[in-house]
């Protein structure tokens, strides 16, 4: 099948990455509210894909508990050892760092609950070939959200509608769009399920 797709994508972010610690932006988020709707809580594992500092990493980690487990997946090299440092001096042992591929999460088959990727889906060079790998790792009734703003993809951006329909070439099924994240300069967050095993072509 070809997964291509035919749009420019954003370079992936190089900068500091403690820039995205800022004070209120869980209040803002509504981070809390984005675990509750993915199915996140105690004793979940859970996949942070684009994680950067580890900003969203730290926070599942701390709802998971000990019992649950975090995946940090993300391109740079830098993010995998900012993040190993963070758990280290955040004392929390259930996180694992994964340096990811553009087209491939890099993670253990049929074992994530739930996922979040936050304003990182604009970023992907190779959005349904990753979104079909990640699959693979995916939990029966595990929800998938992602988070970004609109845009044309080479902005830091990417309308919602291309968003679902790329996603749904991947396997998943749409089911739902909020816009609580508005405050914290997000546009939308959409959430996907996978569908019935057998289904998938």
């Amino acid at each position: 099948t070809n997964d291509r797709i035919d749009r420019p994508t954003s370079d992936p972010y190089t900068g500091d990455l403690a820039r995205f610690d800022r004070e209120k932006r869980a209040e803002k988020l509504q981070i809390e509210r984005v675990m509750d709707i993915l199915g996140i809580k105690a004793g979940s594992i859970v996949a942070d894909i684009g994680a950067g500092g580890g900003w969203f990493t730290v926070i599942a980690a701390k709802r998971v508990g000990e019992q649950g487990k975090v995946f940090a997946v993300d391109i740079n090299k830098e993010s995998k050892g900012y993040i190993d440092g963070r758990a280290e001096k955040e004392g929390l042992s259930n996180i694992t760092s994964v340096q990811s591929k553009p087209e491939d999460p890099l993670l253990p088959d049929n074992t994530v609950e739930g996922v979040l990727i936050l304003n990182t889906y604009h970023e992907f060079s190779e959005p349904v070939t990753i979104m079909k790998n990640l699959r693979r790792a995916l939990k029966k009734g595990a929800l998938v959200g992602i988070i970004d703003r609109n845009g044309s993809g080479d902005d830091h951006g990417i309308d919602s509608e291309k968003v679902i329909g790329e996603v749904e070439r991947a396997g998943y099924v749409f089911k739902d769009s909020y816009d609580f994240v508005k405050p914290a300069n997000m546009d939308y967050f959409l959430v996907f399920a996978v569908e019935e095993p057998g289904k998938i072509q």
